[in-house]
């Protein structure tokens, strides 16, 4: 038998607008709505980003307390919300680090190649080490991006060496990407699976694409948690368009029934994205 799967929603992401789908959140409330929505169908845990006032992605410490103490209210003080660090070529790496140092989160994504980029320097090295031991100490609960198999690999460089504390093993792995048709492909689903279950780490897995569901069933039968929402797609298997991200979640949680993979329990969510 698989290992429970944790599922967390993903409904908004960085870049697109309600031009890309009438029912994406934009505001703190309408995520907070899409976020209770998806969790009376089955999400465990919420993905969250935040936009100014034009809609645009932007790291702001205020708005993520905003959004972090309205979910409190709206969700409960025990539900599960995970803050990006997405730099979308916004930021650099001292601003996606203060943000979380600033806001001092339960739970919090960071992309491993936006802190550590190809050709890093020594003392991007260092703050990076610095940053990840003290969210450690603080009992953050990091979850690394990895884009595929070199990401992983590199993770495990960077736990090796220290960088990374050996304790933090929640990484999400994504297949696919924004921008010109890179679907994500069904095939890279086992091989990264593979790998990150003989490193013993607890892995999720997010999909680009119409391929989504069926990337994720392949996951959380695979041992891993999946990520689903709009950020990642719109579309459900039959090719058709999601009215909301409920719907999205519904028909995972759908499949995921069928093929009898067993949900997480609420200690088993926290463990997944981190806490330790």
């Amino acid at each position: 038998m698989p290992n429970p799967t944790t599922i967390m929603l993903a409904p908004t992401g960085a870049r697109l607008t309600q031009k890309d789908h009438p029912a994406l959140p934009m505001s703190i409330a309408e995520t907070l709505d899409a976020a209770r929505a998806s969790r009376d169908v089955g999400a465990h845990a919420l993905h969250a980003h935040v936009r100014d006032n034009k809609g645009g992605h932007i790291l702001d410490k205020n708005l993520y307390r905003e959004l972090l103490s309205t979910a409190a209210y709206k969700l409960g003080s025990d539900y599960p919300i995970q803050i990006t660090t997405e730099a979308v070529g916004m930021y650099n790496a001292a601003e996606q680090i203060a943000l979380i140092e600033q806001v001092e989160p339960r739970f919090c994504s960071v992309a491993l190649r936006e802190l550590l980029p190809h050709g890093h320097t020594p003392v991007e090295e260092a703050k990076t080490r610095d940053f990840y031991h003290w969210a450690f100490d603080r009992r953050i609960g990091v979850q690394h991006i990895l884009y595929g198999a070199d990401d992983i690999h590199f993770y495990l460089e960077q736990v090796k060496a220290g960088v990374i504390p050996a304790e933090q093993r929640s990484v999400l792995i994504v297949l696919g990407r924004y921008g010109t048709v890179q679907l994500a492909k069904i095939n890279d689903v086992a091989p990264a699976a593979d790998l990150a279950n003989e490193h013993g780490l607890l892995w999720m897995l997010c999909a680009f694409g119409k391929t989504e569901t069926q990337c994720l069933v392949q996951a959380a039968a695979l041992g891993g948690g999946v990520r689903i929402g709009f950020e990642n797609s719109r579309e459900n298997t039959d090719g058709s368009i999601a009215a909301d991200n409920t719907e999205r979640v519904l028909e995972l949680t759908k499949t995921l029934h069928e093929k009898h993979i067993e949900l997480a329990a609420p200690d088993q969510v926290l463990r997944q994205l981190g806490a330790y």
